[in-house]
């Protein structure tokens, strides 16, 4: 099974994102990453967001963000076993 990748953005910590970023590094299962730019300016100053596997995921708040990061990873395995399926 493939790690799931979360990228984030340098620039969002501002937003408490590197407390949700911390709490994902503690899980081997995953591949996080942070980046100086992830080129989503718009919602870089606007609310806590990441990348997972590519999609763009955010939220009001960083512990929100916690949660939606982890219901996406759910949906996209979910989605790759169906897939994977004959």
């Amino acid at each position: 099974m493939l790690k799931p990748i979360i990228e984030f953005c340098a620039s969002n910590m501002h937003l408490d994102t590197d407390q949700t970023m911390k709490r994902l590094e503690q899980d081997p299962e995953m591949e996080v990453i942070e980046y100086g730019c992830l080129g989503n300016c718009g919602e870089c100053y606007l609310f806590p967001f990441g990348l997972v596997n590519g999609e763009i995921i955010a939220a009001v708040t960083a512990d929100e963000l916690y949660d939606r990061i982890m219901d996406e990873i759910k949906t996209q395995r979910i989605e790759r076993e169906g897939q994977e399926r004959p």
